[in-house]
């Protein structure tokens, strides 16, 4: 099937090519998208002796200069620790040892800590800390590294895809480069590229959810005292605010609003606006100094119908969406990349075929079910929590004094938070992964 992406045509019911033919692979595996996701992925197959072949529309330098920063849980920093990289990553970083949750004003706290994770799980990893807060560029930094020191690993870059054909034994993508058209032939193409990826609305995959009634504005402050590793979710009825603790003493702040207000507030003058932030802040950092400027991005909820078909699979936000609420959703994707190198390293071993539905399968099966539980929990905690009315306010107090008072309700939530649930990937159990 030859798609046409300078169009953006969706196809819903086209008919797969039966044409076969045998020319040399430009590599085993190619991937678009070279966020945090996609060169994670590339790096995890860069240890199995494949062929990768990453495509970015972005220079090295130009992708790694995005603002995001990102809750990272202990799962993906074992995963980077297995992927060689995390040496390069954590000290560049920074961690929190607690989480503190309030429910608007009210006086009742829960606060998690490392011993909370439970002696089976906090004592076998040696940690006390709960998690890590990343800024993008040391993350995509280390990542890139990887390709000078692997000769299995290219990159293209920039370059923008212009179509992709799937044959019975191959997949084709256009590219352009420089104003030039390059052809990259691949046993298996994949797509993370982003929540808007092309790649999955040109192959005609449907997503389920919705667009929330949020939006949600991101900055950065330096208060005047320490943030002393802690990490809060304030919820509030207009949607949560989230402070995390960056490196220097530095704090990255995402303050969900409705629309609306979200607009609003991305327009206020300097003085108005950190008037605004510190009433929802508070005083418990001391002055407040804001050292970037506001971002604002929408936020919605999106399940792909299906992550693969024939030469093609969707990983990160390309197959999934979820709500900022709790920072999971860069750590989804990296789970991602590690589950789907896991069953195409076990097919390559199998003499398989990578683009196979019945070896991408494997991948779906493993990854579509746990995704939709942490989609549905940050959902969940969102609805939640973003109104007063009473029998819900009632449920959130009783949920409250739940996790502070039952030790193993304690432990389950902040498993599910850490990444400690589900199947983990093999890459994430190698005895060295151990993250400092």
């Amino acid at each position: 099937m030859a798609v046409d992406l300078s169009t953006q045509r969706t196809h819903d019911t086209a008919p797969w090519s039966s044409e076969v033919r045998s020319p040399r692979l430009d590599c085993d595996v190619a991937i678009v998208g070279g966020g945090v996701v996609g060169m994670t992925l590339a790096c995890a197959l860069g240890q199995t002796g494949l062929r990768v072949m990453a495509i970015d529309a972005q220079t090295m330098p130009e992708a790694a200069n995005r603002q995001n920063v990102y809750a990272i849980s202990l799962l993906s920093g074992r995963i980077f620790t297995g992927l060689g990289v995390w040496d390069q990553i954590l000290p560049r970083i920074s961690t929190f040892s607690r989480i503190v949750l309030s429910d608007g004003d009210r006086a009742q706290r829960v606060t998690f800590q490392p011993p909370d994770l439970g002696a089976a799980v906090g004592g076998k990893l040696g940690i006390d800390h709960l998690g890590y807060v990343a800024e993008h560029q040391p993350i995509l930094e280390a990542l890139h590294a990887q390709f000078g020191d692997r000769e299995t690993l290219s990159l293209i870059a920039p370059a923008q895809v212009r179509g992709l054909t799937q044959y019975d034994d191959r997949a084709e993508l256009t590219l352009e480069v420089e104003g030039q058209t390059q052809i990259v032939t691949a046993q298996l193409v994949v797509a993370a590229d982003g929540a808007r990826s092309q790649l999955r609305q040109a192959a005609g995959i449907t997503q389920t959810g919705w667009k929330y009634w949020q939006s949600c504005v991101t900055f950065k402050v330096k208060p005047s005292q320490s943030h002393q590793n802690i990490a809060y979710e304030k919820f509030r009825t207009q949607g949560p605010f989230a402070i995390l603790p960056l490196t220097g003493d530095r704090c990255n702040v995402v303050w969900t609003l409705p629309h609306a207000e979200a607009q609003a507030v991305m327009a206020l003058d300097d003085a108005a606006f950190k008037a605004a932030m510190r009433e929802q802040f508070g005083d418990h950092m001391g002055n407040l100094e804001i050292i970037s400027p506001r971002r604002l991005f929408p936020v919605q909820l999106m399940q792909s119908q299906q992550y693969v078909c024939p030469r093609l699979v969707l990983v990160g936000d390309a197959a999934h969406c979820c709500h900022p609420v709790g920072g999971q959703g860069v750590n989804l994707g990296i789970r991602d990349a590690a589950a789907l190198a896991e069953v195409l390293s076990d097919a390559y071993g199998a003499g398989e075929d990578l683009g196979s539905i019945a070896v991408l399968k494997r991948y779906e099966r493993w990854r579509k079910l746990e995704n939709w539980v942490v989609l549905g929990f940050t959902d969940l905690l969102d609805r939640l929590f973003s109104n007063e009315i009473w029998p819900l306010v009632l449920a959130r107090q009783i949920g409250f004094w739940g996790l502070t008072a039952i030790a193993p309700l304690r432990r389950l939530a902040l498993q599910l938070m850490t990444g400690g649930l589900g199947r983990q990937p093999q890459v994430s159990l190698r005895i060295d992964s151990r993250p400092k």
